[in-house]
């Protein structure tokens, strides 16, 4: 079994992320814009997942009350449909609900079905959209809500994730 380290995100690892960044996404984050994120103490979950040495993907939350908003996600093309992204939002959820949220947003492009089909996994469901949310691409994007995940239903499923994307063992560091 691989194992799959998903840590705290830190500054030293930006040099990694903005390779995966630049060529996932059509319109990337600078560096600047994940440096001021980092630097938010609070009200911001990042945590990035590791093969070995090497970063395979990762994740990003700002937080506010009990809610929580998916700012960022990526995983790196090697590894995409692999499990990294589900188990990296399996970890992620887990957290948030140690810290108390209860109900979380994303933004998805209107035409990105395979992110849109990994999120409906998770409970995620489109309410609205945004007209030419990214404006490099003029593309729509999906705002997706999962509610209740602090609820025992959400747990189950949660639980059922984790078994299904049993690729990999994961050390989850803090």
């Amino acid at each position: 079994m691989v194992v799959l380290r998903i840590e705290k995100l830190r500054r030293r690892d930006l040099r990694q992320l903005m390779r995966i960044e630049n060529i996932v996404f059509p319109e990337p984050w600078s560096a600047a814009v994940f440096t001021s994120e980092l630097a938010l103490r609070k009200g911001r979950l990042y945590r990035a997942a590791w093969l070995g040495d090497q970063m395979a993907g990762y994740i990003g939350f700002m937080v506010v009350d009990d809610e929580a908003h998916m700012t960022t996600i990526a995983t790196t093309p090697d590894f995409q449909r692999s499990g990294i992204a589900t188990t990296m939002i399996i970890d992620a959820m887990r957290t948030l609900l140690e810290w108390g949220v209860r109900h979380v947003s994303l933004e998805v492009a209107a035409n990105n079905q395979p992110a849109q089909n990994l999120y409906r996994r998770f409970g995620f469901a489109p309410v609205s959209v945004r007209k030419n949310y990214y404006p490099v691409t003029g593309q729509d994007a999906l705002v997706m809500w999962a509610y209740d995940i602090d609820s025992g239903e959400y747990a189950k499923r949660l639980d059922e994730l984790s078994a299904r994307a049993a690729a990999f063992e994961i050390a989850r560091r803090r």
